[in-house]
């Protein structure tokens, strides 16, 4: 391949100026890229100029990460060594992220799982059936302003909705400022209102719960059965786990989606700017609070008690935001003592390296 076929395969699969300028250093070395569409057991199936190859981590990589955000996820950008000839390839460096979805990983400890990298747009897809859900989308939209990737609300199963304007207002009330689309994949309907979002190069992840109707969308908007879809289990609308992994893949118009997993307990990850920007509203409520350190309990001259009585907040929003305040709270606490103790096995590790190294009397 001549240099500018190389460039044009690397285009349609999201590469840009941003990611050549990080990556000039490698290429002076003479290394390869290529992006990550799928991850199993740390193998990785990667696009490359070089067509799909299987990518292993070198141990030196392993060596030098401190925990899962380390390593390759699903959409990263990889600095290898190609093996054409064996379909296979070395990964020896991450290029830092445009974008990162993440959520705490499943389990007890305190380890950040990155569910999708360098994501243009994230479709926060919600049903419109008994599982539509306002709670659990305030989550997602903490997540997903927190990864650097522009929010977009598809409610999806429009033709199983009997009250569609009272639902798109429950929504925007939590959603300010954030594109909200109703589709029905189903029937077809709606799905144009996507295209913007679609261009050739621009990638787009799909998040939400089992039996959304991910599956289905992505199998619209392909043209073609990419994803298995099941049904939705009798009686509460809710889903079963269709897609059991993260996966990339181009559609017909170039355009690169990433699918994930439903996810119905969504913990979250450290989310500052997420929080922020998922509660905008309120936040700007309490900088009108007669008190910096205004608690909105019984304080005079509170403007968040003052909305909620007034009823331009509503007080489950108000409780939602709450609640989620303590969790990440709790959560950074347990994080500071994770990164402590990662900092300390890392000198450790570095101690006993120069220990080895000194030469024996």
């Amino acid at each position: 391949m001549n240099h500018t076929t190389n460039q044009s395969v690397l285009q349609t699969l999201g590469w840009n100026e941003h990611f050549a300028n990080l990556f000039a250093p490698y290429a002076e070395q003479g290394y390869s890229v290529g992006r990550i569409t799928l991850e199993h057991k740390r193998i990785y199936r990667l696009l490359s100029e070089h067509g799909e190859l299987l990518g292993e981590v070198t141990g030196k990589l392993r060596y030098e990460a401190t925990g899962r955000e380390d390593y390759p996820a699903v959409g990263d950008w990889v600095v290898i060594t190609a093996r054409p000839e064996e379909k296979k390839a070395s990964i020896h460096a991450v290029l830092p992220r445009k974008s990162k979805f993440s959520r705490k990983a499943a389990g007890d400890s305190v380890e950040e799982q990155i569910v999708a990298a360098n994501v243009d747009t994230v479709f926060l897809v919600n049903a419109l059936n008994n599982d539509f859900n306002i709670r659990r989308m305030e989550r997602y939209l903490i997540l997903a302003w927190e990864s650097g990737a522009n929010p977009v609300i598809v409610l999806s199963k429009a033709d199983l909705c009997d009250d569609l304007e009272q639902r798109i207002a429950d929504v925007e009330s939590v959603a300010i400022g954030v594109p909200v689309h109703v589709v029905s994949a189903e029937r077809g309907e709606g799905l144009e209102q996507l295209a913007p979002y679609l261009g050739c190069g621009q990638t787009v992840a799909l998040m939400g719960s089992s039996g959304v109707g991910k599956s289905t969308l992505i199998n619209k908007l392909s043209g073609a059965e990419q994803q298995k879809v099941n049904k939705v289990r009798e009686g509460d609308d809710r889903g079963r786990h269709t897609t059991t992994h993260r996966e990339l893949f181009q559609l017909p118009d170039g355009a690169l989606m990433i699918d994930t997993p439903g996810m119905r307990e969504l913990q979250l990850w450290e989310a500052d700017e997420g929080f922020r920007g998922a509660f905008d509203d309120i936040e700007q409520l309490a900088e009108a609070c007669r008190f910096n350190d205004c608690q909105h309990g019984r304080e005079p001259g509170c403007a968040v008690r003052a909305a909620i009585e007034d009823g331009s907040l509503e007080k489950a929003r108000f409780d939602s935001y709450l609640k989620l305040q303590r969790e990440l709270a709790h959560l950074a606490r347990k994080e500071d003592a994770r990164l402590a103790a990662a900092e300390k096995d890392k000198w450790k590790k570095i101690t006993m390296q120069a220990r080895s190294k000194k030469p024996k009397r």
